[in-house]
């Protein structure tokens, strides 16, 4: 990856999806817990940092089953 092209911030439930082998309904439960523990409202967006925080796994764990 480039220096000067951006990296997505935020996680999707697709990206769960890919990281855990889940099903779409689980992925979406997960990050549903998620945004309720830190008290968000549906609306708002999960961060690749407060999942990683949240499940203890480090970003550079993360950031390769993303899709970009």
């Amino acid at each position: 990856m480039k220096e000067n092209q951006l990296k997505r911030i935020t996680i999707f439930t697709q990206d769960v999806e890919r990281l855990t082998g889940w099903s779409q309904r689980s992925a979406r439960r997960m990050i549903q817990q998620i945004r309720d523990h830190l008290g968000k409202k549906d609306e708002e967006i999960l961060t690749i940092t407060e999942f990683c925080n949240y499940t203890g796994l480090k970003e550079e764990q993360v950031r390769p089953f993303m899709s970009d």
